[in-house]
């Protein structure tokens, strides 16, 4: 056996103290970064909404800001994020939640050790893939249902959306599940409850905060989506509810913008900055709720 070779104080007092020094360097880096993105955005929008009023922007219910005469109302594109967002969290909340469930109640440690990793391999496939999958495959699908529905259509990228966020819930709520003490369960078994009562009653009751927190940030997750929007969705800012027609959420409207074609400086590029801020500012708000969710109703066990 390899003998354990003890430093002297002094020297274990300086490597530590290397360390701390490291790695305060390395979380003023982080600190750092994300104030510089922070002062790029705002800085760019203060000068768009210099130019456009707020509520213009805000209430406005046209988007055609490279047209002429140009119209800056953003709604059109909040409604298609919105839109995305529903049709995924159908799709994700109720696939995740029971997929967590069945992994932590009903599946033997064999079933488990092979399904929780291959639902995680959902979560490594790039985006494009998905916005490939969206039109090869769900497009196609859709329209053999529903004949009239355009190629590009809210449906086919929030149904991709919604199966790109499902290991995002699972993975998360059968975590906070499996961290449920036996005891509770084993408290339910002993008063004759059934294993579906013990699933619904005792274990998602006790590990409710962090399931819903994870449906906070699959609904982040989708709010921030690009790629999938931006190939499947289309790019027509639209005020409609409608998920067979094609919309433009925010994301692909940002990604339309980068593609160079519009002049650097110019209101139509600083509306880029003033979509992103937006974006930030509501994905900042769920994060922020979700952590509060967590951390008001988490209990200890």
């Amino acid at each position: 056996m390899k003998k354990i070779q003890f430093s002297s104080k002094e020297n274990m007092k300086k490597r530590e103290k290397i360390i701390k020094v490291f790695l305060t360097f390395l979380g003023t880096i982080s600190i750092f970064t994300t104030l510089g993105i922070i002062f790029s955005l705002f800085e760019e929008t203060v000068q768009f909404f210099s130019k456009v009023p707020i509520v213009e922007f805000l209430t406005g219910r046209e988007w055609t800001p490279l047209f002429q005469p140009p119209r800056f109302g953003v709604l059109p594109l909040v409604l298609g994020t919105t839109l995305i967002v529903i049709i995924s969290s159908i799709i994700s909340i109720p696939i995740g939640l029971g997929s967590a469930i069945y992994l932590s109640e009903y599946a033997p440690k064999r079933v488990r050790k092979i399904l929780k990793p291959t639902l995680e391999i959902l979560a490594g496939i790039p985006s494009i893939v998905y916005g490939y999958f969206a039109l090869t495959v769900i497009t196609p699908i859709i329209k053999s249902i529903f004949p009239e529905v355009s190629v590009y259509n809210a449906l086919s990228a929030g149904i991709a959306v919604g199966i790109m966020t499902v290991p995002l819930v699972s993975s998360l709520s059968e975590d906070a599940m499996m961290a449920v003490p036996d005891s509770l369960r084993l408290g339910a078994y002993g008063l004759g409850a059934t294993k579906l009562e013990v699933a619904t009653q005792i274990v998602v009751p006790a590990a409710l905060p962090t399931i819903i927190a994870s449906f906070i940030l699959a609904i982040s997750r989708a709010v921030g989506e690009t790629m999938i929007v931006a190939m499947a969705a289309g790019s027509t800012p639209k005020m409609t509810l409608n998920p067979l027609e094609s919309i433009q959420t925010m994301t692909g409207y940002i990604v339309q913008i980068s593609m160079g074609d519009v002049p650097y400086g110019s209101i139509g590029y600083r509306t880029l900055f003033a979509v992103g801020a937006l974006l930030f500012i509501m994905t900042l708000m769920l994060n922020v709720i979700s952590r509060y969710v967590m951390r008001k109703y988490r209990r200890a066990y």
